[in-house]
C-alpha cells in the first residue's frame, strides 16, 4: 500500500535552480517538496572545479534571499579583455558603464549547499531525498511517484533536473539539439601574477579559452576546443597540461600551478519543444542550455527562477494555472532566444577557417570596441 503526501507544488530536481526555486517561494503560503536524490554535501576546503559567472542582478536576487553568503567563495570580476583569433580586441570595463562590476566569479557546490541549507531551514518546504520512478497525469492535480513507493500529489509540478530531464520526458516533450562538436574543459590554476579581477578571453584557431578569475591568486579556466583536442588536453601530465594552458593564455598571469584536475563537459545547445504544459513547468537546463562562451547559462536559469516565483506570487491562482504559465513562457522566450542566438552564432563565425569570414570577425570585434554606446548596451544586458 503506498503513501500519498498532498503538496501544492514539486519541485523534482534540487540543482541550483530548483532548490533556488523553492527558497524563493519559503515565505508562502504553499506546501512545496523538492525532490533529489543526490542533495547536495557540504563542502570542504578544496575547490571545486565547476564554477559559474553569475551576473550582479542575479547576485543581489541570491543574496536577499540568504544564500549568497560568507560561505561563498567569490571574486567580483571588473573587467573583461578579449583578443580574438587574427588581431581582434575588445575590453569591457564596470566603470565605463557606471557599474561596480560585470559579474561574480563563484563555485558552484558552495552556493548549492548555501541554498539547501535554507530551504531545509524553510517550515513551508520539504525535502525528499529518493529516485522517481513515475508520473500520474491527471485533471488539475498529478501525482509523482517515487521508486520507494510513495506518491506525492501536487496541482504543479516542476521540472528543475537539468538538461537530461527525465520529468520532460514523462510529459514527453521533444526537445531540439544543437551539437557544437565541442567539450568544456575546465580547471582551477594558482597564478603567479594578481589577475586584478580581470577576466580573459581568446578566440583560437582549436577554440575559446577564457581565464575566470577567483579570490587569492587562482584562476579558472575553460577550454571550449573539439572532443579530440579536449580528449589530448585531459591526457596530459599535469605539468604539460600547465604550460599549455599558459601558453595558450599568452603567460598573462605568468607561470601557472594546477589546483583541480582538468574535467571536460560536452557542449550543446538544448531547447525544449514547450516549456509549460497544464500544471507542469520547465527551469533552467530542463528548458535550455546555451555554449558557455558567454557564461550566461546559469544566469538563464536564475532569471528563469526570479520570473516564475514573481508570477507564482498571485495568491488569486492556482499554482498550476495555465494561463499564468503560459505567460511567464512568454516573457521568457525573448532573453533564452537572443542568447542562444547571439552565442551559437559567434561560436559559428569563430569556427570557419575562411579568410573573409576571420577578417570581418576580428574587424567587426575591433570597431564594437571603438563604440562605447554599444559597449555599455552590451553590458547592461549582461548584469541582469
Amino acid at each position: 500500500m503506498s503513501e500519498r503526501d498532498v503538496f501544492d507544488m514539486v519541485i523534482v530536481g534540487g540543482g541550483l535552480s530548483g532548490a533556488a526555486l523553492a527558497l524563493a517561494l519559503r515565505d508562502m503560503a504553499w506546501r512545496v517538496a523538492v525532490v533529489e536524490p543526490n542533495p547536495p554535501r557540504a563542502p570542504g576546503d578544496a575547490w571545486d572545479a565547476r564554477v559559474y559567472a553569475y551576473s550582479p542582478g542575479n547576485v543581489v536576487w541570491l543574496q536577499a534571499l540568504g544564500a549568497w553568503n560568507a560561505t561563498v567563495r567569490s571574486q567580483p570580476v571588473y573587467a573583461m579583455r578579449i583578443a580574438g583569433d587574427d588581431g581582434g580586441h575588445l575590453a569591457f570595463d564596470a566603470l565605463d558603464a557606471g557599474l561596480s562590476e560585470l559579474a561574480f566569479i563563484a563555485e558552484s557546490n558552495r552556493l548549492h549547499w548555501s541554498l539547501w541549507q535554507g530551504l531545509r531551514a524553510a517550515g513551508n518546504i520539504e525535502s525528499i531525498e529518493a529516485e522517481t520512478a513515475g508520473v500520474a497525469w491527471g485533471d488539475g492535480e498529478h501525482e509523482l511517484i517515487l521508486a520507494d513507493g510513495r506518491r506525492l500529489q501536487a496541482g504543479l509540478l516542476v521540472g528543475a533536473d537539468g538538461a537530461h530531464s527525465w520529468l520532460r520526458a514523462q510529459a514527453n516533450i521533444g526537445l531540439t539539439i544543437e551539437d557544437y562538436q565541442h567539450v568544456g574543459v575546465v580547471a582551477n590554476f594558482e597564478t603567479e601574477r594578481p589577475h586584478r579581477g580581470i577576466a580573459y578571453q581568446w578566440f583560437r584557431p582549436d577554440g575559446v579559452l577564457a581565464y575566470l578569475p577567483l579570490p587569492g591568486n587562482r584562476i579558472s579556466i575553460v577550454w571550449s576546443t573539439t572532443p579530440e583536442q579536449a580528449e589530448a588536453l585531459k591526457a596530459l601530465p599535469p605539468d604539460e597540461f600547465t604550460s599549455r594552458v599558459a601558453e595558450a593564455g599568452r603567460h598573462s598571469l605568468g607561470r601557472l600551478q594546477l589546483v583541480t584536475p582538468p574535467q571536460g563537459f560536452p557542449l550543446k545547445r538544448r531547447r525544449a519543444e514547450a516549456w509549460v504544459r497544464p500544471g507542469l513547468v520547465l527551469i533552467g537546463d530542463a528548458a535550455h542550455t546555451v555554449h558557455p562562451l558567454a557564461g550566461q547559462g546559469i544566469n538563464l536559469g536564475f532569471r528563469d527562477v526570479r520570473l516564475l516565483a514573481e508570477s507564482l506570487r498571485d495568491a488569486q491562482l492556482a499554482p498550476g494555472d495555465l494561463g499564468r504559465l503560459q505567460a511567464y513562457a512568454l516573457r521568457r522566450d525573448e532573453d533564452v532566444s537572443s542568447v542562444q542566438f547571439v552565442t551559437g552564432s559567434l561560436k559559428k563565425l569563430f569556427a570557419s577557417e575562411e579568410p573573409l569570414l576571420r577578417w570581418l570577425r576580428n574587424t567587426g570585434m575591433t570597431l564594437t570596441d571603438g563604440q562605447a554606446w554599444l559597449k555599455q548596451a552590451l553590458m547592461r544586458h549582461a548584469i541582469q
